[in-house]
């Protein structure tokens, strides 16, 4: 008896030595992919990179999504006739956000799926008087916008993009410094020769607020002003006045463009992709569906993410609630109530896309390793814990549709106490429907040049393609 108690330790010790967790046996979903899905990954990618050379705001950001969305058929709604089973159609509210809709064949109380996205990103905004001298060189007084660290955005290529809007009416478009050729504007760093004044600031006070003010001119004119050369060429190129700028939406991004990473080019670097990634994968996703879906496909695209989901262009606004209400009167005609566009929405399945913090591999100690996302792993599910998550069925309903499809995926939750972060999952919640938030990891959240992996991308697409057409 006493050999073969000591036989069963011994097995079991042998087991428990050599067991693992299955997330230790995942693999990068790299290992999985055949030659041909290597072409089709780039292909996609190169997509996506000039949409996000282009899309520096969600101003120019909602521009190339209409002009794609336009080129596969979809319309811009103007009244209800247009609503009838398979129309494409684009609502577009104020030029910042937008919806993509595909009418499904049963009617949006029978149910719908809606990705949601934000495409605005953390930048720097100029104020409302924003011309100054100083020490010769005129500046721009600025504001940021969303979280960033400060000290990123000294001493690399800027540019200036948005609109300006004039007393009668018309608008201007503005961007500088996107071109080659273009000049851009710098915020100046001090040189360590004489920075030993600044040397004991501490790391996210490294550049205050009201320093972060970049250069735009030193040459005076015969006045000795360089803000009246400055005002020249606005006035010259864009024909506005230094009172224009109080009506006027101009950000300051990057200048650099969308650039592989690595030498086997698996990674793609940009300003941006937190959360134009989603966003541009979620409008993609939809372009591809190829005959009318069972239930009406939304993309949901909102601006103001990254301040609070703030005004009638952010998450918090009633634009969606106005959507499923015109949809919903279209399709019931004259038995329409209020009560039916509260049952579409509560009959929604709805993912809520956005990006998050991939483990580091110089700081893998700021995640908690065991449920932190990796790049090239696959899409995230996140689950944030602390009732922000969504229910376990919804959940095994999005679990069953990635294995389904043999689609990587992985989970993501930040180190208790350490991290955090939102989406505009949390707003549509509110209106009863049903909710989960995935995303993808990104390496460099909010800096002027954040990495994602490509294929990371590519499987995003799967998912959103699969999960449009699900029953």
């Amino acid at each position: 008896m006493m050999y073969l108690f000591t036989f069963i330790l011994i097995f079991f010790l042998q087991f428990s030595l050599h067991a693992q967790s299955i997330w230790n046996t995942k693999r990068s979903a790299w290992q999985s992919i055949e030659p041909k899905d290597r072409e089709n990954i780039e292909n996609y990618i190169d997509g996506y990179a000039s949409y996000l050379d282009k899309a520096r705001t969600e101003l120019s950001s909602t521009k190339e999504f209409i002009d794609l969305l336009r080129s596969e058929g979809f319309a811009l709604y103007s009244n209800s006739t247009q609503i009838k089973k398979g129309a494409k159609l684009i609502f577009n509210n104020r030029d910042r956000a937008l919806i993509a809709v595909i009418i499904g064949e049963q009617s949006l109380i029978k149910g719908s799926r809606l990705i949601g996205a934000h495409h605005d990103s953390p930048r720097i905004d100029i104020k409302a008087r924003p011309l100054y001298e100083q020490d010769g060189f005129a500046l721009l007084q600025t504001i940021y916008y969303g979280g960033i660290k400060k000290y990123q955005w000294v001493n690399i290529p800027l540019m200036l993009s948005g609109r300006i809007d004039k007393k009668d009416g018309t608008t201007v478009q503005v961007e500088i410094g996107r071109k080659p050729d273009d000049p851009i504007i710098i915020i100046p760093d001090a040189a360590p020769h004489v920075d030993s004044p600044l040397r004991k600031r501490e790391y996210t006070g490294v550049m205050e607020g009201e320093e972060m003010d970049p250069i735009i001119g030193s040459i005076p004119d015969q006045k000795n002003s360089i803000l009246n050369t400055v005002m020249n060429v606005l006035s010259t190129s864009y024909n506005c006045t230094e009172e224009d700028l109080v009506s006027a939406e101009l950000h300051i991004t990057p200048a650099i463009g969308a650039r592989d990473i690595g030498l086997d080019r698996s990674l793609i670097g940009s300003y941006g992709q937190d959360d134009r990634s989603c966003s541009y994968v979620a409008i993609r996703a939809l372009m591809g569906i190829e005959k009318t879906p069972d239930l009406t496909a939304f993309a949901y695209i909102v601006d103001n993410e990254e301040t609070g989901n703030v005004n009638n262009t952010g998450a918090a606004s009633t634009f969606l609630n106005k959507v499923y209400g015109i949809i919903s009167e279209a399709q019931a005609g004259k038995d329409f109530s209020e009560n039916m566009t509260r049952q579409a929405l509560t009959a929604a399945k709805v993912i809520s896309a956005d990006a998050n913090d991939g483990i580091s591999p110089l700081f893998p100690g700021l995640s908690e390793k065991t449920n932190a996302a990796k790049l090239g792993f696959g899409p995230s599910i996140k689950r944030y814990g602390r009732s922000f998550d969504a229910n376990s069925e919804f959940t095994a309903w999005i679990r069953n549709l990635l294995d389904k499809k043999s689609i990587p995926w992985q989970t993501a939750s930040y180190k208790v106490e350490t991290g955090g972060g939102g989406t505009i999952g949390g707003q549509m919640s509110k209106e009863d429907m049903e909710v989960i938030d995935i995303g993808i990891p990104l390496l460099s959240m909010h800096s002027p040049f954040e990495i994602a992996s490509k294929i990371d991308i590519w499987n995003l697409h799967r998912l959103f393609t699969e999960f449009y057409i699900a029953q």
